[in-house]
Formats: structure tokens, C-alpha cells, sequence
């Protein structure tokens, strides 16, 4: 069965940190392209950020450009979202995605980022 759980949500004040996890399993975790999204109260769920199988190419958002750096580590099926300098408008809930066989979507249940001014 394909899972992806995340977790390393909470409540930061502005300006803070958080390190955000997302444990998969049930495939081939390092053959494939892993992306973080995020869905705030309101608007529509869009991507933050994407990293290779190999971890060599990665792309943001241009909100969170210089700010958020994802990375993976295939040894452990886990695909990290290191979110610094947040600010309010990062509040939401984050997602994490891989699609397999260029069409099938798999979600986790997403974990809450909530920052406070």
C-alpha cells in the first residue's frame, strides 16, 4: 500500500523554523520526483517545492525561494521541507505528493504550519 506521512507541523512565530518530514512507503520511493504543496483556508492547494529522484534538481515556488529548501534522504524514504524565516502568509496545511506512472497522484494527509505575527 502507497503512504505518505508527514509530519513536523505547529505553531512558530514569525520569523521562525520548522523542519517538516514526509515518510514514504509502499514503492520505489528513489525513482521518483517527491513535491511538498501547501492549501491555505480559501485557496487553492498550489506547489512549494519538487526535488529529483536523485536529489540533484530541485525547484520552488518563487514565495518561498531562498526561504525553504527541500531535500531527501532515499536510505530512509523521507523527502524534508527546512522552512526558515516564515512568515504569516506561509499559514497553511502541507502536502506531500508523489505521482507515479505520470498520471496517479498519492497525498498525505497533510500536517498544519501555522505562524503567528
Amino acid at each position: 500500500q502507497v503512504q505518505l506521512v508527514e509530519s513536523g507541523g505547529g505553531l512558530v512565530q514569525s520569523g521562525g523554523s520548522l523542519r517538516l518530514s514526509c515518510a514514504a512507503s509502499g514503492f520505489t520511493f528513489s525513482i521518483y520526483y517527491m513535491s511538498w504543496h501547501r492549501q491555505a483556508p480559501g485557496k487553492e492547494r498550489e506547489l512549494v517545492a519538487g526535488i529529483s529522484a536523485s536529489g540533484g534538481s530541485t525547484n520552488y515556488a518563487d514565495s518561498v525561494k531562498g526561504r525553504f529548501t527541500i531535500s531527501r534522504d532515499n536510505a530512509k524514504n523521507t523527502v524534508y521541507l527546512q522552512m526558515n524565516s516564515l512568515k504569516p502568509e506561509d499559514t497553511a496545511v502541507y502536502y506531500c505528493n508523489v505521482r507515479r506512472f505520470g498520471r496517479t497522484d498519492t497525498w498525505g494527509q497533510g500536517t498544519q504550519v501555522t505562524v503567528s505575527s
